[in-house]
């Protein structure tokens, strides 16, 4: 058997018990061994006709939701393509809101960083459901592990996908700053929904993202 045979094997199961977890938090979650079948799921649980909106998802991206979403039945909130206050406020009251996690652990619970705020207050409150797409890559066995993952993985990376200048982009790792280019503001930790049929979760086979 080759070896990326037992990485879906072992994602598989894991994807399970990452499933268990978001379900007894009051959130849904989904596995999809690629980004085609991550694709299809996605799409199922966006209504035609829905206003969608995203932040800097770039696994959403990688498994083509964005192009599928401004090309199907769908009402696409290009927030590059607005004033940023309008965009903003079109966001809270959009129907889907598409984002990632920097981590999530084994029994579900998420976390994410932000900078300007605009992607975790989404996940907090506003859009009506909320698409998680992750890639099994960021899992990780508990919470303090995803803490450190999001730090010292996610955000030097997209440190350098802004090209901001930050002690992580020169050093790759979290330096704990506070430079007023820092992109590490807010810290959201997701552990459970009181809403009921609003956050999803597609856990993807695939690499995915930062």
């Amino acid at each position: 058997m080759a070896g990326e045979e037992f990485m879906t094997q072992r994602n598989e199961k894991l994807a399970q018990k990452v499933i268990k977890g978001l379900e007894s938090r009051n959130m849904s979650g989904y596995y999809a061994a690629t980004k085609e079948e991550a694709l299809a799921q996605a799409l199922a649980l966006i209504d035609e006709g829905s206003s969608v909106t995203m932040g800097g998802c770039m696994s959403a991206i990688g498994i083509g939701l964005v192009d599928a979403v401004k090309e199907g039945n769908y009402t696409f909130i290009d927030r590059m393509a607005m004033d940023p206050r309008e965009a903003l406020l079109a966001g809270y009251d959009a129907d889907v809101f598409l984002s990632s996690a920097n981590a999530i652990t084994e029994d579900g619970v998420m976390v994410n960083i932000d900078g300007n705020a605009n992607r975790v207050s989404y996940i907090c409150q506003g859009p009506k459901k909320v698409i998680f797409i992750v890639g099994m890559n960021k899992v990780c066995v508990d919470e303090d592990a995803a803490i450190k993952r999001a730090r010292n993985v996610a955000a030097p990376a997209n440190a350098q996908r802004f090209e901001i200048d930050t002690p992580c982009k020169k050093t790759g790792a979290c330096a704990n700053c506070k430079s007023m280019n820092t992109i590490c503001c807010q810290f959201l930790t997701t552990r459970f929904s009181m809403h009921p049929g609003r956050i999803h979760v597609v856990l993807v086979g695939d690499s995915l993202g930062f």
